[in-house]
């Protein structure tokens, strides 16, 4: 195995999208990871823990979800870039903590590699259906923002990508793997360090005495710092002022919470990321994420061979949702397809930009296997037949 002077690997390996999680966070200097086993995300944190002799750093193994989801806001404030492991149950009993790390603005990546459910459901097998959850699962209002990998090259290279977007925006960052992407091995081309871009946390400048750790910057997001620097600090998930102390009044809840949902939604045209193939002649725009976008290929394929004119749209930021661009392809006439390994999630969300001027047609599946090709091409050919 080669690797940096840090220990990170370098050069062409075969991984699974798990490993290959573990590696994208070590690269993006990842030190500290707590987490709880749950099937089929384990190997994440497996792998963490094997490479911390090599690399430095800290795998804790919590009791619980609960515990693990705040065990990494306490690194992260004490100056580490820190992640939590989890998949579909586990997910559900962090949701507490997914507001606390929303309120308190701490970039953190929660990792979430979805089964089958709801409840226990299929634990080793493949859904995408906690992906509202991802954004509305904790109570309030706030922002997350969400990727979701469909190869383990993207599992490395997107899992550099959340953390880099949770520092330069202070946030808490989802990334939405599911059983398939993560148990799936394939040639995985990691970089020498020095050619990966890092977004490093934005640490004040300031001098103790005139640092305010909630005071935002020209974009909304404030600087930080780190426990024992001298600063005095207080965090709590309590609305707060600009110093982190409690002040629970209507003016300090839409100065802290309308500007934690500004600072994203204000930036969405920046943040948002999505994938077009063929879609300037098409009649029919399929729209996919994560493992079923490489379903919903060999469907446009098998469509076009049969005279249809279609296209695709892939997600790889989910949200916040390119809301701007499902209007625009709406506007020009596109019949819509979403497909996603679930009963309609995301499918709500292109029916609502689409405002009623297109079809939109839903190609779900419940999950525990992925889509069969012709479910796929059967809706592209109820679209172009209902446009």
């Amino acid at each position: 195995m080669k690797a940096d002077p840090k220990g990170v690997m370098t050069g062409a390996h075969y991984l699974d999208g798990d490993h290959a999680c573990c590696e994208g966070a070590l690269a993006a200097g990842c030190r500290f990871i707590s987490g709880y086993p749950i099937t089929p995300s384990t190997e994440v944190v497996e792998r963490f823990a094997s490479r911390i002799p090599i690399v430095g750093g800290v795998f804790i193994q919590m009791e619980d979800e609960l515990a693990s989801s705040i065990a990494l806001q306490g690194a992260v404030w004490a100056g580490k870039k820190a992640m939590t492991v989890t998949s579909g149950p586990g997910f559900s009993l962090m949701m507490e903590h997914i507001g606390l790390a929303a309120m308190t603005e701490c970039p953190c990546v929660f990792v979430n590699v979805q089964r089958g459910g709801p409840s226990t459901g299929l634990p080793t097998q493949p859904a995408q259906a906690d992906m509202m959850q991802a954004r509305w699962g904790s109570h309030g209002d706030y922002e997350i923002i969400a990727l979701s990998p469909s190869s383990p090259q993207e599992c490395f290279d997107f899992m550099i990508d959340a953390f880099n977007i949770s520092e330069k925006y202070r946030v808490p960052v989802m990334f939405m793997m599911d059983e398939c992407v993560g148990h799936m091995i394939e040639r995985v081309s990691i970089p020498e360090a020095d050619q990966i871009e890092i977004t490093e946390r934005n640490y004040t400048k300031l001098p103790p005495g005139e640092y305010l750790p909630f005071k935002p910057a020209e974009n909304m997001v404030p600087e930080m710092c780190k426990v024992g620097d001298g600063h005095r600090i207080h965090v709590t998930g309590l609305t707060h002022d600009y110093r982190g102390y409690p002040a629970m009044n209507p003016e300090a809840q839409e100065e802290q919470v309308g500007r934690i949902v500004r600072k994203i939604r204000d930036q969405a045209d920046d943040i948002v990321r999505y994938e077009e193939f063929d879609v300037e002649d098409a009649d029919v725009v399929v729209i996919s994420y994560g493992i079923t976008h490489r379903v919903a290929v060999q469907a446009v394929r098998a469509a076009r061979d049969k005279g249809i004119k279609v296209g695709m749209m892939r997600l790889i930021i989910v949200w916040p949702f390119p809301e701007k661009r499902i209007a625009e392809l709406a506007e020009q006439g596109k019949a819509l397809v979403m497909a996603e390994l679930n009963y309609g999630q995301v499918f709500f969300e292109v029916d609502r930009c689409a405002k009623g001027k297109v079809p939109v047609i839903l190609a779900g599946h419940g999950g525990g296997t992925v889509h069969e090709t012709d479910y796929i091409v059967s809706k592209i050919e109820e679209a172009y037949q209902c446009r």
